[in-house]
């Protein structure tokens, strides 16, 4: 087994390589003067196992490039197996025509991935679950559930906790993650969408009045929508609002929106590399995803059982 890494998340990469205890591949990822994407590999890896590390996280389409090129670099080298270990697989939003004339850039990509040459993916929390059925090669979808889960568990041991989901489309994460939690109570957040990135909150179902309550999804971008849920509901009576996020995309000023929001702290993991803001602010703590990830990547070269994982 070999583990490369592109240039979207290396402390991930290097994490998950520490994890397995496997140094990642000796291989050179950078740009000609005209940001042209090259690859070389510097070691054997003719039928090797070889998984490669790579969110398509912003920049999104240099890094799916990157990946495109790893994969094509490996397949003309040789390697037995190739598996794309997505942690934050870009594009997923666009999983379906919401309107005329529009493209399914999901199945876009996954057509992209499988023509470049990759066996199976590997991926986090996929935005929805159907993305698994446009790749025409095996796909494990891992969640970060048992992750959020464990550390929900040791920091509000004895709260009168409420899981919270931000929209009806949640519902069945919101829920998982609620059994997962001594069958915490669950309530939702109705909320209208205008327009991609502008939401308003409408009601919450569910009595929040006095409770810790912990809102869950998979994808914080603009951050809108999760301080206006967060905001309804400390006015409905919450004692506090923690949010676990799968993948922080946090585009433009959201650190700065979270930062001035009701949200006591906003928990992501390390899918997509924490920017600088991330870093310096006191309101957003990362989790690491590399264990999880390792452990997955060991059973897939061992030929043995993911989806106990999460049993």
């Amino acid at each position: 087994m070999k583990i490369m890494a592109g240039n979207s998340n290396l402390p991930l990469a290097r994490a998950i390589a520490a994890y397995l205890e496997t140094p990642l591949t000796d291989a050179s990822v950078r740009r000609f003067a005209d940001e042209e994407v090259f690859v070389e590999i510097h070691e054997n890896v003719r039928g090797e196992d070889v998984f490669v590390v790579q969110s398509t996280s912003f920049p999104t389409n240099d890094n799916l490039m990157e990946l495109l090129i790893c994969i094509d670099a490996l397949r003309r080298a040789s390697a037995k197996r190739i598996t794309a270990v997505m942690p934050y697989f870009g594009y997923a939003r666009q999983d379906r025509k919401p309107g005329p004339r529009t493209p399914i850039s999901a199945k876009l990509v996954a057509n992209m991935i499988t023509t470049a040459g990759a066996d199976r993916v590997l991926a986090v929390d996929l935005h929805a679950g159907q993305i698994q059925g446009f790749f025409d090669i095996p796909t494990d979808n891992l969640y970060g559930a048992p992750v959020m889960a464990a550390d929900i568990q040791a920091r509000y041991a004895g709260q009168d906790l409420m899981v919270v989901s931000p929209d009806v489309g949640g519902v069945v994460r919101a829920r998982a993650l609620a059994k997962r939690l001594d069958n915490a109570p669950l309530a939702i957040v109705d909320k209208r969408r205008d327009k991609p990135g502008q939401s308003e909150v409408m009601n919450i179902i569910g009595d929040v009045k006095g409770r810790a309550c912990i809102m869950i999804d998979d994808i914080i971008d603009s951050g809108g929508t999760l301080c206006n849920a967060a905001q309804a509901l400390m006015d409905a009576g919450a004692a506090s609002v923690t949010a676990y996020i799968s993948h922080g995309v946090l585009s433009g000023g959201a650190v700065a929106r979270v930062n001035n929001s009701a949200l006591k702290e906003l928990v992501i993991t390390d899918t997509i590399l924490p920017t600088e803001a991330t870093d310096e602010s006191d309101r957003v703590r990362v989790l690491t995803i590399a264990p999880l990830i390792g452990e997955a990547i060991r059973r897939i070269a061992d030929e043995s059982s993911v989806s106990s994982l999460f049993d």
